[in-house]
């Protein structure tokens, strides 16, 4: 099978972005994908926006961004599967281009939430769990969080501090990442003292809504090999589902679409959960991040809290996670997401994140969730 790798990359602010509409954050990130790239935009023969369009007064999205990007009048689509809907628009173009279909593709995930208010989007969040019998009765994301974090606590003895230290760990990468929303460390003190939100999570235990745009572009192995930039391949892909009913789930002490999605994702690429130098996974509260440590086979089930407590998942650690801050302090545009964490390992592998470079790192992860585990999106990225 040909490869697909990934030639550019491109980020902007998150944030409150009251000074761009959403095509206008999209144009941000897709500038500074092609420039990295080096290429016409008139070589590019289609692209995949990932996005939830609730979120936005525009229906239809992917038109309005294709016509600001002049990129009329290539094809283009929407992926939407929520907060996994960028990783979900990378899949699908490297679907295109491993297809023959297309040969060069730009993916950009881009949301303007603050359109929005917070009990609006609350409600939103809420019903990506099952109405009938879930949402109706007044679930929303933390609260759902917040049962994985109690069954954690009970099953394994996790603790409030355990959870905390990872909005503290988030924070200090966040301060020195200049695209994140929140760019300042925290103290284990001051992340005890935040106001409860749905027992045990408290403030910092929770992510924020933001806006901004996340792209990539991916290119055909023949393409890919004449970049003048070190190529970052797409080697593992696994996606996989689970129940929208959580309470219709074996347990809540993980999630299983993220253990089958990485095992797939591992076993395409041919590496195992020790080969990974780098990871971004989808910490939306810090019990989602001890889980993925577990889910991805970082540590054992039930490790998690003592893994982040010995700090493996600091950049000098076993396997270090989220070094651009991750959701936590980085914001979460929910279509952005996938996309951002993608931008972050490219640039981990070609050794381009300064201050927070990985040494040595040559393979990589991504960990995109979708509502509340019902999706789960891993990808391998390897740099040869």
């Amino acid at each position: 099978m040909a490869r697909v790798g990934i030639i550019g990359i491109g980020h902007g602010q998150f944030g409150r972005r009251s000074d761009a509409t959403v095509q206008e954050l999209a144009f941000e990130a897709y500038r500074e994908a092609v420039q990295d790239a080096q290429i016409d935009p008139k070589d590019l023969d289609g692209s995949v926006i990932g996005s939830v369009p609730e979120y936005h007064k525009q229906r239809s999205l992917p038109g309005v961004v294709q016509e600001y990007l002049g990129l009329n009048p290539l094809p283009t689509w929407l992926t939407e599967v929520a907060c996994a809907s960028g990783s979900a628009a990378i899949r699908t173009a490297w679907m295109g281009i491993q297809s023959g279909a297309h040969k060069l593709m730009a993916v950009i995930g881009c949301q303007k939430m603050t359109e929005l208010s917070t009990p609006e989007i609350l409600a939103l969040m809420g019903r990506v769990g099952e109405v009938q019998w879930e949402s109706v009765f007044g679930t929303t994301f933390p609260a759902y969080y917040a049962l994985f974090a109690k069954s954690h606590m009970h099953e394994y003895g996790t603790t409030r501090e355990q959870l905390l230290q990872v909005a503290v760990k988030n924070h200090f990468y966040g301060a020195r990442n200049p695209n994140a929303l929140f760019r300042k460390e925290i103290t284990m003190e001051k992340a005890m003292e935040s106001e409860p939100v749905s027992d045990p999570l408290q403030v910092y235990d929770c992510c924020a809504n933001a806006d901004g745009a996340a792209c990539v572009i991916l290119a055909s192995e023949e393409i890919a090999k004449k970049s003048s930039k070190p190529v970052v391949w797409l080697d593992g892909l696994g996606c996989a589902t689970a129940s929208m009913s959580v309470l219709r789930r074996p347990n809540l002490v993980g999630l299983p679409s993220a253990e089958q999605a990485s095992h797939v994702a591992y076993e395409m690429a041919g590496v195992t959960a020790k080969d990974i130098k780098v990871a971004e996974v989808h910490d939306c509260f810090t019990i989602a991040e001890i889980m993925a440590y577990e889910d991805l086979g970082f540590c054992k089930k039930g490790e998690g809290g003592r893994f982040i407590e010995e700090k493996q998942s600091y950049l000098e650690g076993r396997t270090p996670v989220n070094i651009d801050g991750g959701l936590k302090s980085k914001g979460h545009p929910i279509g952005a997401t996938g996309v951002s964490m993608t931008v972050e390992v490219v640039k981990q592998l070609r050794g381009e994140a300064g201050e927070r470079q990985v040494p040595n790192a040559d393979i990589g992860l991504t960990h995109n969730v979708g509502g509340i585990g019902q999706y789960c999106f891993v990808h391998v990225l390897r740099r040869d």
